[in-house]
């Protein structure tokens, strides 16, 4: 498999679910030595969990299976793979079984028993299919840029693979889970999975799950009922209502209580929900986008997290790079943001000198991307109000100090600040970096959040903005 331009290569993933063990290994000896990555389930069961836990290119499904049955399989499939080819493996007499199947929607049907060659024809084709299906959404997404209107500015192979993750995933309906540092543009890759989708045309509702009182949450996620509880006089609608047809991005959902998280979990399961108060389960249309900058896989060690809507929420990872360890892309994402607020402000873009970058290329960015802009656009603001056209501008003096790591240090010596001096100073530098958005400064300073207001009002009390 390749993309847009043919030069990567893509190992195409077969699902097999058949639970004769003789034919299951054979089907899997030949489909590795073809090449292909593969995983086998014996049952419909095991086979529904492994499509919520991956992403898959082909499924073949066997239609006499114990328990759960293959046109079962094949009905609660797309809610799980909406983008993948299924192959279904009739045994002698089950070929009406199998022209149903295709009327549901699998892609083919081959009678056992069946040829090897038959076999890798049967799944050439349906690779063929699912590259025509993806190119088109590929040149969609061409028309519109990377992600529609979305720009995701970068050269460097991390943020590539970052693009390339997109393009594959947004065709199909797979939960994606995002993860990141604080800054580092989730949101970003969540709205241009959203728009390289066929959902497009669609709501796409963004919900910050530290942002909201454990106690609203599944209020505005899931609806109410008039009269559920005090304040709730009429019935509402929540986000996966009011989403329906488009997209969900939930972020921060490692915030998510554990009384919450099981009704996300049905969501993931059934694409159904129940408002708070109400007893009528509603079906719900949604894509569901979460993002995280926490280890969800630790949280769930530490008996913090569910493990089995860990499971749900991963499958499609997409990981964010930070922005230190792809300084090649801080030239591109400069001119972008100074071109962006040089339209904004109405002036001419000013240029960045060439010390002036190469300290930029040094600095660690702990605030990441939304931090570069956040310092691009005050440097922009403070140009305009200089009067002047033409000349560059330099790095405000608290980048400048920070450059190496070394110089605040230099600057706590030189002004014979105590500890809770320099510690004053950086929780400062990074509010500012932030925009003064408390809980993601928290968690760039590795602290939660009461501690960060409990320091605030201690700083405010003794009457300070910062050491002098």
């Amino acid at each position: 498999m390749h993309d847009e331009a043919g030069t990567l290569e893509m190992t195409a993933k077969v699902l097999v679910v058949e639970d004769d063990e003789v034919l299951r290994q054979l089907l899997i000896n030949v489909l590795n030595d073809q090449g292909y990555e593969v995983e086998a389930a014996e049952t419909g069961e095991e086979g529904l969990r492994a499509m919520e836990q991956d992403v898959f290119d082909v499924i073949l499904l066997d239609i006499n299976l114990p328990g759960m049955d293959g046109m079962e399989v094949l009905r609660l499939a797309p809610a799980r793979q909406p983008d993948t080819q299924v192959v279904m493996m009739t045994a002698f007499g089950t070929v009406d079984t199998a022209v149903e199947a295709m009327k549901q929607g699998a892609f083919d049907y081959i009678n056992k028993p069946f040829s090897t060659e038959e076999l890798l024809l049967t799944i050439s084709r349906a690779l063929e299919e699912q590259d025509l299906r993806r190119e088109v959404a590929r040149l969609r997404q061409k028309a519109r840029g990377v992600g529609g209107g979305v720009q995701i500015v970068g050269k460097s192979p991390g943020i590539q693979r970052v693009i390339d993750l997109i393009a594959r995933v947004a065709p199909s309906r797979a939960t994606v889970l995002v993860t990141g540092e604080t800054g580092t543009g989730k949101e970003l890759v969540a709205r241009a999975i959203h728009e390289a989708s066929n959902r497009a045309n669609k709501p796409f509702m963004p919900i910050n799950c530290a942002a909201i009182p454990e106690n609203l949450l599944e209020s505005e996620l899931f609806g109410h009922m008039k009269g559920a509880f005090t304040g709730a006089i009429q019935n509402k609608k929540g986000l996966f209502e009011e989403a329906s047809g488009g997209t969900v991005f939930l972020d921060e959902i490692s915030t998510m209580s554990m009384s919450l998280q099981p009704k996300l979990l049905r969501v993931l399961q059934e694409y159904v929900i129940m408002r708070v108060g109400g007893r009528q389960p509603i079906p719900v249309n949604i894509r569901l986008v979460a993002a995280t900058n926490l280890d969800l896989k630790k949280r769930v060690a530490e008996g913090n997290y569910r493990e089995d809507l860990y499971y749900r929420l991963n499958v499609f990872p997409i990981d964010v790079p930070p922005l230190r360890e792809r300084a090649e892309d801080i030239p591109l994402l400069s001119n972008y943001f100074l071109q962006k607020y040089s339209e904004l402000y109405t002036i001419d873009a000013p240029k960045l000198p060439a010390r002036t970058l190469d300290r930029m290329m040094s600095y660690q960015w702990p605030g990441n991307v939304r931090e570069l802009e956040n310092f691009i656009e005050r440097a922009v603001v403070l140009h305009a109000s200089g009067g002047s056209a033409t000349i560059g501008f330099e790095l405000p003096s608290d980048v400048e100090e920070q450059d190496g790591g070394t110089n605040i240090l230099d600057e706590a010596q030189r002004k014979r600040w105590t500890f809770e001096d320099l510690e004053r100073e950086y929780i400062f530098r990074v509010l500012e970096s932030v925009r003064w958005k408390k809980t993601e400064a928290a968690e760039i300073l590795g602290i939660d959040r009461r501690t960060l207001y409990r320091k605030l009002k201690r700083y405010e009390t003794e009457g300070a903005s910062g050491p002098e």
